[in-house]
């Protein structure tokens, strides 16, 4: 699975998101995009990262609900699924 994580440097919150990614097993393909590093995606994302998408070929990437800082491991794991199905069905 591809995903997708706008963040920001020295965004504790992103960080974690993205280590509790890393850390799945298996771990999904995640592109990181610094949000700061493109003013569109700043002025877009800047207040709500870390979000997460699935990229779409020839479109815009498929936002997912935000993320609970809370989830993490099987909890983590479960919740990124019920979403890409989602994301498959619509």
């Amino acid at each position: 699975m591809q995903l997708l994580l706008y963040s920001r440097q020295g965004c504790c919150l992103c960080a974690g998101l993205e280590d509790k990614l890393r850390a799945l097993e298996p771990p999904p393909l995640l592109s990181v995009i610094d949000v700061d590093g493109d003013p569109v995606l700043q002025a877009r994302h800047g207040l709500e990262v870390p979000l997460l998408a699935v990229p779409r070929p020839g479109d815009e990437p498929r936002l997912l609900p935000r993320v609970s800082p809370r989830l993490s491991g099987d909890g983590l794991a479960r919740w990124l699924q019920q979403q890409l199905t989602a994301a498959e069905l619509a």
